[in-house]
């Protein structure tokens, strides 16, 4: 066994140990310098960080750097944050003010051509799991036919962990009250999108 691939089944291994603790205690041990800790609360929240940030259609590239930045505002401010369980807000709002905060610069240095990257979909109205290859490829094509606001929007009701409808309002600027009829007008543009697109499938088959 290489010194890197035991190094990763320690990491893996300390996430895994630290499954059951609660966020209180994993911000706790990171305060004192646990690599364990810090890495088990990436492990939890990555996925959610993840979904804000592409939630804001950055390129690949320029979503792994913001990413990256998060977690880094995580390590110089985790001592501001009073109550832990505010902690998947705290991320979320930070993924947004540094994603717009990067959008703001490339557009200051970048083509009003440029195309952004969104080959990646990371939200998706049904289980993933169950579905064929043909199926997630029909999906991805129809999710990018969305409005921008409905793959932002489809994108931070899917992040794991959830995120409230409170913080989502907040992200995105727009009342409470209008996030669920927003959601069911959006999943009912993409069932049409999949219908329209699987019609034509069958025509170009006849």
């Amino acid at each position: 066994m290489t010194s890197e691939t035991a190094a990763l089944r320690g990491t893996r291994l300390g996430c895994a140990a630290m499954e059951g603790q609660s966020v209180a205690e994993l911000l706790a041990e990171a305060a004192t310098g646990s690599q364990e800790a810090w890495n088990a609360i990436v492990a939890r929240y990555e996925r959610l960080v993840w979904s804000v940030v592409r939630s804001f259609r950055l390129d690949q590239a320029s979503a792994l750097d913001v990413t990256q930045t998060v977690w880094l505002r995580l390590v110089e401010h985790h001592a501001r944050i009073r109550d832990p369980q505010s902690l998947p807000s705290w991320l979320a709002t930070t993924a947004r003010n540094e994603s717009i905060r990067t959008l703001n610069r490339m557009k200051r240095q970048t083509p009003s051509a440029f195309e952004y990257d969104v080959a990646d979909v990371s939200a998706a109205p049904v289980d993933d799991g169950l579905m064929s290859s043909e199926e997630r490829a029909a999906m991805a094509r129809a999710f990018q036919t969305l409005g921008d606001d409905c793959q932002q929007l489809m994108r931070l009701l899917t992040a794991d962990p959830p995120l409230d409808y409170e913080t989502i309002s907040q992200l995105i600027g727009r009342p409470v009250g209008s996030i669920g009829p927003t959601r069911g007008r959006c999943i009912k543009r993409l069932r049409q999108l999949l219908e329209a697109a699987e019609g034509k499938d069958q025509n170009d088959e006849r």
